[in-house]
């Protein structure tokens, strides 16, 4: 993503992607690295969806608004948005596990603050606001910095089965999170919920501060101190992506799917309510149904491992969900339609599995957070954007032929990805790649 200057020094890639010498990283420090990792970062998820479902429970109840919960939306996306780009560039220059528990940390303190106004009866709609806005900054420098992280930790090999372990856990806790959220606050304060999330934090940084063993030189570029001009490293982070036409290809693709799946993400439950009745157990049942399907999903994944041709697997991950997503669109018994929905919740980590894989094997180390970074304020900002596009589609044509359309087009995604080749020398550095992956 920036073109490195003459004076930096890049770790050797095997180095940055986790692969130490011979003899240096044995296989069961490596697996156990992973699973405190993993571990850690499943609490301080945990805490966080609790304390976001109550944050948009509370909301909805307090003021019973549409244009407070839009502006909840907007103050949970935009900021990640914003950081996104530079919380990757921070993640190639500085420690990525200092850098996580310094996201982690400081939503946790923003968390303890709001939990400590409510507790001295200082409540506010706008100290939730605030606090789902500091929350999102968070994030968007925490998550391209795992992105990045996990490649450090992991051998190549292996980061297909680590990958979907992950995707496995984090459907787990979106299928718990509501749940165990509404059983919290029928308990105890809203403020308390708060609570809860610190103390995840503080296990999950504790976890990964002294637990998770690294390479000393985790970082893939030492830039000397003079060097703090985070954007010009976007601008070769825009550039990186740029003149690598497998990698950009790669990215557009993801991002149309991202784009043409929103009818399935956000009008399902519209449409259950139109053309299946309103009862509050549907609408829930296809939240479960699909988080289930996704957990099985990332689970399947785990348990084959790496995969030898992970384009291919993503072309048929297309088809896959192409014809979950026209079976939501044609069905008309709601129990099929539920199965249509887990179906389709099991072929989702079939294309973002792999796909994060090449990515981040693809990605010359000293991009990595670069790239994530720029990856999530694109996966950011074009489901929102889909929704500005379906969302008034959904009241002028029937969401059955929006899901119709959008299924045929994911299911076409297949047809650049058959095509499609790895380029045979990829995670170079800069200087190497331009020589090999430059269209």
């Amino acid at each position: 993503m920036h073109r490195l200057e003459s004076e930096r020094h890049v770790t050797p890639p095997l180095v940055a992607r986790g692969k130490q010498k011979s003899g240096h990283m044995k296989q069961t420090t490596w697996k156990r690295n992973v699973t405190l990792f993993l571990a850690g970062q499943a609490i301080t998820l945990f805490g966080s969806m609790l304390v976001q479902y109550a944050i948009m429970w509370h909301i909805t109840l307090a003021t019973r608004s549409g244009a407070a919960m839009t502006l909840y939306v907007i103050v949970g996306i935009l900021p990640t948005f914003i950081i996104s780009p530079f919380g990757g560039a921070w993640a190639d220059r500085h420690d990525r596990k200092k850098l996580i528990n310094l996201a982690d940390g400081g939503i946790a303190l923003v968390t303890l603050a709001v939990a400590a106004f409510y507790m001295l009866g200082r409540e506010s709609t706008w100290i939730l606001f605030a606090c789902a806005a500091a929350r999102a900054l968070g994030q968007g420098i925490q998550v391209p910095a795992v992105s990045a992280f996990i490649p450090d930790i992991t051998p190549p090999g292996h980061l297909v089965k680590v990958n979907g372990i992950n995707t496995s856990i984090q459907s787990f806790i979106q299928l718990v999170s509501p749940a165990a959220s509404g059983a919290l606050l029928t308990f105890m304060p809203f403020q308390t919920v708060f609570l809860v999330d610190v103390i995840t934090a503080a296990a999950g940084i504790t976890i990964l501060y002294f637990f998770v063993k690294t390479p000393a030189r985790q970082t893939a570029v030492a830039p000397p101190p003079s060097a703090k001009n985070y954007f010009h490293d976007l601008r070769e982070g825009f550039r990186y992506i740029r003149t690598r036409k497998f990698i950009k290809r790669l990215l557009l693709i993801t991002t149309v799917l991202h784009v043409m799946i929103s009818p399935a993400a956000f009008l399902t439950p519209l449409q259950v309510a139109r053309d299946f009745g309103t009862g509050v157990w549907r609408l829930t049942a296809i939240e479960i149904a699909f988080s289930a399907g996704m957990m099985l999903g990332g689970i399947a994944i785990g348990l084959r491992g790496d995969f030898r041709d992970k384009l291919r697997v993503m072309a048929w991950a297309c088809v896959l969900n192409g014809t979950g997503i026209i079976l939501l669109g044609v069905l008309d018994n709601f129990w099929w339609y539920l199965a249509a929905m887990f179906f389709l919740g099991t072929c989702i980590p079939l294309y973002f599995t792999p796909g994060t894989t090449i990515f981040q094997t693809s990605v010359a180390p000293e991009y990595t957070g670069r790239f994530f970074g720029i990856f999530v304020m694109i996966a950011t900002l074009v489901t929102p954007a889909g929704m500005l596009i379906f969302g008034p589609l959904g009241d002028a044509v029937n969401i059955d032929f929006l899901l119709l359309g959008s299924g045929a087009i994911i299911a076409l995604l297949a047809l650049p990805l058959w095509r499609s080749k790895i380029p045979r020398e990829t995670g170079k550095s800069d200087s190497a790649a331009s020589r090999t992956d430059a269209p």
